[in-house]
């Protein structure tokens, strides 16, 4: 097999990876907002993955000064603080399925912007896959709810996400990046941007136990340092669109959690839409073989 064809293997098992980490995490920020103000828990799971990815930069003796400091913050202020703060401030009051759902709207809003951005035109194939998908994601939400402060924060994170992924693509595209020295300094940006926020906005005290510290610690070290680790080398191996869509996955293991471990029952309408997310994801695969 081609090196190119392995690294786009490698990538799809990426995805893979990232789905059950970030996809079980819905479970895990509702969880922890209910013992710290949103706000706090984003900066302290933002910041500590930078941080911990700095540690990692430090031992491996790797580029520690940002690369492009210009692009590496605005990606950070979109991609990572931005969109941590507003799935984080929307779990407090939305169920965590329903909000995974609405924040996964980003493929959508990806492939807008990249198509005139990137010039990553789709095909008949891909326009199929995301009307399924996105068929599932309106099902998965469904008719019985409306689009409150929860709903608004969640699809405001996927925007925000989308425009993130859209700047560091552009910058991939253009320049050779190091993909850990990105990952760590949008991470750091991101927090630090979240931590001024949090500590500007009045807010009640955290209250630190064995559930929260577990909580933040899967945070810092899975779904932020490696999670975006991985989604970076995925980024730069995929077309933005694809990348996108193939994090569909993530909220259908969200659903699932949250039923089994919260109790949230998914109804048939989200039953159906997760059939449908799933073959528009099978659709993406077929797309990209022809």
């Amino acid at each position: 097999m081609r090196p190119h064809a392995d690294r786009r293997r490698l990538a799809v098992i990426a995805l893979v990876v990232m789905a059950l980490i970030w996809g079980y995490n819905w479970v895990v920020m509702k969880i922890a907002v209910h013992q710290a103000p949103p706000l706090v828990f984003a900066a302290w799971r933002t910041f500590g993955g930078g941080l911990a990815l700095l540690l990692g930069a430090l031992i491996l003796r790797r580029r520690i000064r940002p690369q492009f400091p210009a692009a590496f913050l605005w990606i950070g202020i979109f991609q990572t603080g931005l969109f941590i703060g507003l799935v984080s401030w929307a779990s407090v009051a939305g169920g965590a399925g329903q909000v995974a759902m609405l924040a996964y709207t980003m493929p959508l809003w990806v492939s807008i912007i990249a198509w005139p951005v990137l010039g990553e035109k789709l095909r008949a194939m891909h326009v199929l896959a995301l009307l399924a998908a996105f068929a599932g994601v309106a099902l998965m939400i469904g008719p019985r709810h409306s689009i409150g402060i929860p709903e608004g924060l969640a699809l405001g994170a996927g925007l925000s996400w989308a425009i993130g992924v859209v700047i560091a693509k552009r910058l991939q595209m253009r320049e050779r990046v190091d993909l850990l020295n990105l990952t760590m300094w949008q991470l750091l940006f991101g927090g630090a941007g979240l931590a001024l926020v949090a500590i500007a906005v009045p807010h009640h005290a955290t209250v630190w136990n064995l559930s929260y510290a577990l909580a933040v610690a899967y945070n810092i070290v899975l779904a932020t340092a490696l999670a975006y680790f991985l989604w970076i080398f995925v980024l730069n191996e995929l077309p933005a669109r694809d990348a996108s869509m193939g994090t569909l996955a993530n909220p259908v293991v969200g659903v699932i959690a949250a039923w089994v471990q919260l109790g949230e029952v998914p109804s048939i309408f989200e039953g159906i839409g997760m059939v449908l997310v799933l073959a528009g994801l099978a659709l993406l695969s077929i797309a990209e073989t022809l």
